[in-house]
């Protein structure tokens, strides 16, 4: 009997547990709602295998004065790597975190990356930020040779090499925190929405 007592109370106490890391994922992502997001700057940036900054200088994508970009878009394997330094910032005084998110990345209400981001964050709270390096990688193939986003996939690029008097483009980031509940993954309801102006400062962080 008592075996049987102790068993009970370890179940019971294991549940309370588990009921305590749920309401407190629950908590923290809450908070993470509330706080205040800015695309940092924007570094480690190249485009079929080249330096974004080598684009400055180029007219349009010159494909004669690239070679290289010229042979990728024949394969139609344009790869674009861009890391995002995002900052989250929390005014709260409650703790911020996520153990893990999915995310979207949109340029002309189209998407152009999406991924899962897997490490845990916390931002302190009352002021606290905290810096997430996203890697984003895709086949920039389709926005270069696609009408509805050739343009505006043009002018990001001209604005994250450093080149000066470009139009600026808007970059929007969608973030949907995921709670582990027991074996389960539970989606938070709706989206953490991030709107960016791309210029020409961002690759310095200005």
């Amino acid at each position: 009997m008592k075996k049987l007592n102790l068993l009970i109370a370890v179940i019971a106490l294991a549940g309370l547990f588990q009921r305590c890391a749920v309401t407190r994922q629950i908590s923290e992502a809450k908070t993470l709602g509330d706080c205040k997001y800015n695309i940092a700057s924007a570094d480690k940036i190249t485009l079929a295998g080249i330096d974004i900054q080598q684009f400055k200088n180029m007219q349009d994508f010159d494909l004669s004065k690239s070679p290289r970009l010229a042979l990728a878009l024949l394969s139609k394997d344009v790869p674009l790597n861009v890391r995002l330094n995002l900052d989250v910032t929390n005014p709260t005084n409650q703790l911020a975190g996520i153990n893990q998110f999915e995310y979207k990345v949109l340029l002309a209400e189209n998407e152009i990356f999406t991924g899962f981001w897997d490490q845990r964050i916390d931002v302190q709270p009352n002021g606290g930020t905290t810096r997430v390096p996203m890697q984003l990688t895709t086949n920039a193939y389709h926005l270069l040779t696609d009408a509805k986003t050739r343009d505006s996939f043009v002018a990001m690029v001209e604005n994250l090499s450093g080149k000066q008097n470009t139009q600026p483009t808007k970059l929007i980031i969608k973030l949907k925190p995921t709670l582990g509940i027991g074996n389960s993954q539970v989606n938070y309801p709706g989206y953490i929405t991030i709107e960016k102006e791309v210029t020409a400062k961002m690759l310095a962080g200005e």
